[in-house]
């Protein structure tokens, strides 16, 4: 296994494919605990959006995920916004960090007011989806054939790896606007390879290398459970 990328956004890594593994994993990431807004009790909504519009839109403002964090955690916030004027993700006040401050919530006309208590909780996104705590997938490194005109193309790609020359063929992660335009060179010219480009892109809660360390942990968990209901 190779890293490839790793910021707290996103993961790369270079693996030998394991499909089945990788998949686990990837379902793994709704197992993994994160902190959202799970309660809106609102006390005044001038705006044009019902009470429930706004819980929802509420929910989904991802928050700062901690490692002391546990399922007893409750954090309230505070919003009191009066208008003209946008309301913001950012507007939200209280011990949880908002990790995007600039996501509309809704607009205020002039002497409109939004004033509300929201609670976050820990949970996990196969309750809800506002706690899966990011994106995960992942696509197989590509062998392609070598000639003076397919050379020419993938040594111009750009992928998450770098195009590399092993004898007659590429090992490269292009994409398929590339894909087609090689094949009406020489149809059979790409095909898959041995290995895989694993990825997770974080929505901020938590970095990536956490939730992949996370969401094997889940996965295990999930492993330990269904073992004992063998027996």
């Amino acid at each position: 296994m190779e890293t490839i990328q790793n910021i707290n956004e996103m993961l790369v890594l270079r693996i030998d494919a394991n499909l089945p593994l990788a998949n686990a994993i990837r379902r793994s990431l709704s197992d993994v605990p994160t902190l959202a807004i799970d309660d809106v009790e609102v006390y005044k909504n001038d705006s044009a959006l019902y009470d429930e519009i706004i819980a929802n839109r509420l929910g989904m403002v991802p928050l700062k995920t901690e490692k002391s964090m546990s399922p007893k955690t409750k954090i309230d916030m505070k919003l009191s916004k009066k208008g003209p004027g946008q309301v913001y993700s950012g507007d939200l006040e209280g011990p949880a960090t908002v990790i995007y401050p600039k996501i509309p919530i809704t607009l205020l006309g002039e002497g409109h007011k939004l004033e509300l208590m929201a609670t976050a909780t820990l949970g996990i996104g196969r309750s809800h989806a506002k706690h899966i705590p990011g994106l995960c997938y992942y696509r197989y490194i590509l062998e392609v054939k070598s000639s003076p005109q397919i050379d020419e193309i993938v040594e111009k790609s750009k992928g998450l790896i770098k195009p590399e020359k092993k004898v007659s063929k590429w090992l490269c992660d292009i994409n398929e606007a590339i894909i087609k335009e090689i094949e009406k060179l020489d149809k059979g010219a790409v095909t898959d390879s041995s290995e895989i480009l694993f990825i997770i892109e974080s929505y901020g809660n938590m970095p990536a290398k956490d939730i992949l360390s996370e969401a094997v942990k889940a996965l295990e968990h999930n492993l330990d459970e269904f073992e004992k209901e063998l027996k």
